[in-house]
């Protein structure tokens, strides 16, 4: 009998471990981008994965463009990425629902981060510095089977990938008529972008480009950016002020039009002008029906999408967007007499 129980508790004790040992591992990425940098995908990729408890997901972050890998309790108000969740977790935290983790702000090429999902639930996974970039992650029981295995995500974030990337609204304009239609009324697209809705959240395209780089006007003259992207951006002239982010209010040299667009006036090449964060209105999305109870979300300072500069001196003045300069936004306004 005691020679039976041994092999009962042998048995036993290898089972456990067998189930630790070939506890799955899973890989993910946030965020993608063109060759240029111009054109980023600001989405989870898959933003959708079924695992088991126990189990744990490496996001991958392949771009330039920032992002955050961030789980929030239940009814917690979305913050801004400067406070976290508060603050960051460290790398291989588990969540379960009851305390945040948050990866902050990564802006290392190659960075990993992995979370440890110890309990089964739906959990809503979000970037903190994109609010349009939401994905889901489901925990089943170790009992219940996956619907999908690694191949498949690796597949099916490739094409999300891909449809993102050269989806027609992250492309620059290239019709001539309208490029010098815009050019004669003086404004200056800033960006594009699109948000793709899926099951598991909210994906948006962005093109990180001024669509026309190039504008001459004559002093005396203003020129308009108008926002049409789905993420924000800065028109930056001179020095840029230190730590920029979207809470970062304009200089005080930009006053309010009557329609409420912001307006500064520069009278020299040597001037500084910060527009504060140019976005369209803010897009709010619920949960899916599998989720629990949804992340509330703040949106960042939005409202005003269009951006005002009088000129009234002859020379050249190059800008940025003070987020994504990186990436190739800049451009300049040359102005004759």
């Amino acid at each position: 009998m005691r020679r039976k129980l041994t092999w009962l508790a042998m048995v036993c004790g290898a089972s456990v471990f067998s189930h630790a040992t070939y506890a799955q591992s899973w890989q993910a990425t946030a965020g993608a981008q063109s060759q240029d940098k111009g054109r980023q995908a600001l989405a989870f990729l898959p933003n959708e994965i079924w695992i088991h408890a126990g189990e744990t997901i490496t996001w991958t972050f392949p771009t330039d463009e920032p992002h955050s890998v961030t789980f929030l309790k239940p009814g917690q108000v979305r913050p801004s990425f400067t406070a976290g969740c508060p603050g960051t977790t460290p790398d291989g935290s588990g969540f379960d629902g009851s305390v945040c983790v948050n990866s902050g702000r990564i802006t290392t090429v190659g960075t990993n981060y992995a979370v440890t999902f110890p309990s089964p639930g739906n959990y809503r996974l979000v970037c903190l510095i994109h609010t349009n970039m939401t994905g889901l992650v489901h925990v089943l029981p170790p009992s219940e089977p996956l619907p999908h295995d690694q191949g498949f995500y690796d597949h099916q974030a490739a094409r999300e990938r891909h449809d993102l990337l050269s989806d027609h609204a992250a492309q620059p304009n290239s019709g001539e008529e309208e490029e010098n239609s815009l050019i004669d009324k003086h404004a200056i697209i800033v960006g594009t972008g699109k948000l793709v809705s899926t099951p598991g959240g909210i994906q948006s395209v962005s093109l990180m480009r001024f669509m026309q780089p190039t504008i001459t006007i004559h002093a005396g003259e203003t020129v308009e950016w108008d926002s049409s992207d789905v993420s924000g951006h800065t028109i930056t002239f001179g020095q840029e002020p230190p730590n920029v982010t979207p809470q970062t209010p304009p200089s005080a040299n930009v006053f309010a039009d009557p329609d409420g667009a912001r307006h500064a006036i520069i009278d020299s090449t040597s001037d500084s002008v910060h527009s504060g964060f140019i976005a369209q209105a803010g897009h709010e999305r619920g949960g899916v029906p599998q989720a629990p109870a949804p992340v509330a979300q703040v949106q960042p300072p939005v409202g005003v999408s269009r951006f005002r500069v009088t000129f009234t001196t002859p020379g050249t003045y190059p800008y940025i967007c003070a987020f994504h300069d990186g990436l190739g936004m800049t451009g300049q306004v040359i102005v004759e007499p």
